[in-house]
């Protein structure tokens, strides 16, 4: 017996709004449902996981997923929520980055499964490239009364400046062509859901009333969305002082991406492994459990670092994001150190007091090296002292001698000296050219 969609989305907290007659269509027959995203970047990021994740439980309850790329209304800008209008894209940007987020999300659903509920991926640009302003009045246009796109929540926050200021034209029409994407997905794939984030509901619900005003009363089609996720101090998910968290490893390494699951609060974590995990319920409970016995050894976080690290990129990247996130909290080695990419280095040193040297500095001895060119210690009999105690470190190897010379061999990546003073105290000197 199938899972219950529904269901399976109601235990993990990714229910909020959903049509009467949903539950049921989807109990009767394989539905094919689509949610759409947005191209304007050759990546997702996990603003997005969410939206991935629905399509994901769709798919293994049986049902056939469709991801639409918004390549035509990503040129437009979407009223809901957004601040600012989009920029076009020309076509082959668009196309590039098309594959990129299929590549993404591949990894989250089977587009090569010979079942009948294999994903796809479609663009919205195919099927509006040649539409002419003309056509879309007369054939999507006149099925829809202003009154009826007025009366949408999102249209009455910018109109009456909640939102911003004021609305074009422009995007009000952005309504109208969601609800045509999804008229057109029923008519040629058999589309009979679509799927989305809460803020999307008013343009969901003109596509429904768009297919039945077109296609007459008898023809039903349903829409379901999940809650926008949200952290638990009400502040927006997923955005950090340096930005997104994408899932391109080269705009957030796999560490960096690691670290952020790994500090979210419990209250969290709590809520974030039933959303971004494809963990049972049981096994989930009793995460929930063992976490409530001793939240100091952050049970959770861990498993959900885990987790959404290996889903996102690879058993391989999160073995890694492990390794560098011990190099700062424990023993570890050069070899370590020398095996991360320089901005997965970069990332695990971001905190640290920071200097600068010049190549030509290079050749002198550690106790002069680290008291006058790159002050790590304030004089050189506090470094003599600490020397003798063994509690300098230099790229985690024990310095022994103070007057040992640091050269162009000692540097890691070519252009990196680790000081370590104490356990915890880090430097990281930079030698420029």
């Amino acid at each position: 017996m199938k899972k219950n969609f529904v269901e399976e989305l109601r235990w993990r907290g990714m229910l909020a709004q959903i049509m009467p007659g949903t539950e049921e269509l989807l109990q009767k027959e394989m539905v094919t449902a689509y949610l759409g995203t947005d191209p304007t970047a050759d990546s997702l990021h996990i603003g997005h996981l969410c939206g991935i994740m629905m399509l994901r439980h769709l798919q293994r309850c049986g049902h056939k997923p469709i991801i639409l790329v918004g390549g035509a209304t990503g040129m437009i800008g979407d009223p809901s929520g957004k601040s600012q209008e989009r920029n076009l894209l020309n076509d082959e940007t668009l196309r590039h980055n098309q594959e990129c987020i299929k590549a993404q999300v591949a990894k989250f659903l089977d587009f090569d499964s010979k079942e009948a509920n294999a994903a796809e991926m479609v663009n919205n640009y195919d099927w509006m490239k040649n539409f002419t302003f003309l056509d879309f009045a007369r054939e999507v246009g006149k099925h829809i009364t202003v009154n009826y796109m007025m009366a949408k929540e999102s249209v009455q926050q910018r109109l009456n400046g909640t939102a911003r200021d004021g609305l074009s034209f422009t995007e009000f029409t952005y309504q109208l062509l969601q609800g045509y994407d999804f008229l057109y997905l029923y008519q040629h794939k058999g589309v009979k859901l679509q799927l989305g984030g809460n803020d999307q509901w008013g343009n969901m619900t003109t596509g429904t009333e768009l297919i039945r005003r077109t296609l007459g009363n008898e023809v039903e089609t349903f829409a379901l969305t999940c809650p926008l996720i949200t952290k638990s101090d009400g502040k927006k998910f997923g955005k950090t002082e340096s930005g997104n968290i994408w899932l391109d490893p080269k705009r957030t390494t796999p560490y960096r991406f690691y670290q952020f699951w790994l500090n979210v609060s419990d209250e969290d974590a709590e809520r974030y492994i039933k959303i971004f995990t494809s963990l049972e319920k049981d096994v989930i409970d009793a995460l929930v459990e063992e976490h409530k016995q001793d939240p100091g050894r952050r049970v959770l976080q861990k498993r959900l670092a885990e987790e959404v690290t290996v889903l996102v990129h690879s058993q391989e990247a999160l073995d890694m994001a492990i390794e560098a996130s011990n190099i700062l909290f424990g023993k570890s080695t050069k070899e370590a150190l020398e095996k991360l990419d320089e901005q997965t280095f970069l990332d695990v040193f971001d905190g640290v007091e920071k200097f600068e040297i010049a190549k030509d500095q290079l050749g002198q001895p550690a106790i002069e090296i680290l008291t006058t060119v790159a002050p790590v210690f304030p004089s050189k009999g506090e470094m003599r002292k600490m020397v003798q105690g063994g509690g300098v470190s230099l790229n985690k190897e024990k310095l022994t001698d103070q007057n040992r010379a640091i050269t162009a061999e000692d540097l890691i990546d070519g252009k990196y000296l680790l000081a370590q003073k104490g356990k915890k105290n880090y430097y990281l000197i930079t030698v420029k050219d």
